[in-house]
């Protein structure tokens, strides 16, 4: 019935104890003063409830001593303001003594129990979010067993056969180890860098170090990095000519483009087309006045930066589709294994740009569209113009 969120009762939590009682001592003397504006036409009996009400608001969010200050200051408001005669203590009627008695044992026991309440809620949503916490934890412990020792196993079986084998190995024995080497470190990179990330955005501390950046340099970056993942399909890149730098932050950008990237690699069939495209939609908007314009070869805006990746996979299952944003979530009878973090990423990532990803099932594949607001620059050669 008094239920809010934790969060909000951490924040709460922190007010001192001073500031407590002050906030609980005002709020009362408002409403009173509220009420007593109102008199003539509430009637002293109705007010005895919204009082009520106040002090059970207040038992909500403060803690006891507060609340039970609060409480007696409302019941002496009561009686001095309201019950005939009025701004005096003295009670004319035995009736309306037995009304203000009650009013003062409710509105005790009404703050006492509010306040009860609050805590056995609070120690159940904490208990709750433990639970989920080491289920999590759990989760992500199952995946890494098998994630993280794959990758080692093969790394340590190919290094082997390299120095117990040397001599009876062929080139290709050689090159094929070499690569199987390459691929399995660049998948345990991945899976570490993919923690780390997601330690970032646990924290809760990501603040997007935001630079200049040409985004064809970044797509293509990420490109090679993954050019052992895509040897078996076909790249196709459409990048708008003439487009602006963008500021924004180039590490976790190319984080976002991996991922997207690896992920269309190990779900898309061999020698099937993946494309990544990117645009810019904008309305350019000085922000320079018109002297400063004339004497400057760079022209700011605020602009959308468009990112379009596309693959001819198999696409999603449609009750799926906003699912494999969460973190840990897998598809069911998934064989490529994973974490479940790397779309996780993603999302905290573009959000982290206050962008937007979506994710769509196309007639050919899957389509992810990430939409950022970034401040985009023209360099403009005066004499051309």
């Amino acid at each position: 019935m008094y239920s809010i969120p934790l969060g909000m009762l951490r924040q709460l939590s922190k007010i001192s104890k001073a500031n407590q009682f002050l906030a609980g001592i005002g709020l009362i003397l408002v409403v009173s003063g509220i009420c007593y504006f109102f008199s003539d036409y509430l009637g002293y009996k109705v007010v005895a409830f919204i009082l009520l009400l106040t002090v059970s608001l207040i038992a909500i969010v403060f803690d006891i001593l507060p609340v039970l200050a609060a409480s007696l200051l409302s019941a002496l408001a009561w009686n001095f303001f309201f019950i005939p005669p009025k701004f005096t203590f003295h009670i004319g009627s035995a009736e309306d003594g037995f009304l203000f008695l009650m009013y003062f044992i409710i509105a005790f026991i009404n703050a006492v129990l509010t306040n009860r309440i609050r805590k056995i809620e609070q120690q159940v949503v904490e208990k709750e979010e433990k639970a989920r916490t080491v289920k999590l934890y759990n989760t992500l412990l199952n995946s890494l067993s098998h994630e993280l020792k794959t990758p080692i196993a093969t790394i340590v079986g190919a290094t082997d056969n390299l120095i117990t084998a040397q001599s009876n190995l062929s080139d290709d024995n050689r090159k094929e180890l070499a690569e199987n080497i390459s691929v399995a470190a660049l998948r345990l990179n991945q899976q570490v860098e993919n923690l780390l990330s997601m330690s970032r955005l646990e924290s809760g501390f990501i603040q997007p170090k935001k630079d200049w950046y040409d985004i064809s340099e970044l797509i293509y970056a990420v490109i090679n990095r993954l050019e052992q993942q895509l040897k078996n399909h076909k790249t196709i890149i459409h990048i708008e000519e003439n487009l602006p730098l963008y500021r924004l932050d180039y590490g976790l950008m190319e984080q976002v483009l991996y991922n997207l990237l690896y992920n269309a690699s190990i779900y898309t069939p061999d020698y099937a087309d993946i494309s990544i495209s990117a645009k810019n939609h904008a309305e350019r908007i000085y922000n320079l006045d018109t002297a400063t314009r004339e004497h400057s070869e760079i022209k700011n805006e605020y602009s959308y930066l468009s990112l379009v990746i596309e693959d001819r996979g198999p696409g999603f299952p449609p009750g799926e589709l906003e699912k494999v944003f969460d973190k840990f979530y897998r598809l069911d009878h998934s064989s490529t294994g994973g974490t479940g973090l790397g779309l996780s990423i993603v999302k905290g990532f573009v959000e982290s740009h206050n962008g937007t990803v979506l994710l769509e099932n196309v007639p050919h594949g899957s389509r992810f569209t990430i939409m950022i607001p970034a401040e985009t620059s023209y360099i403009n050669n005066l004499k051309n113009e």
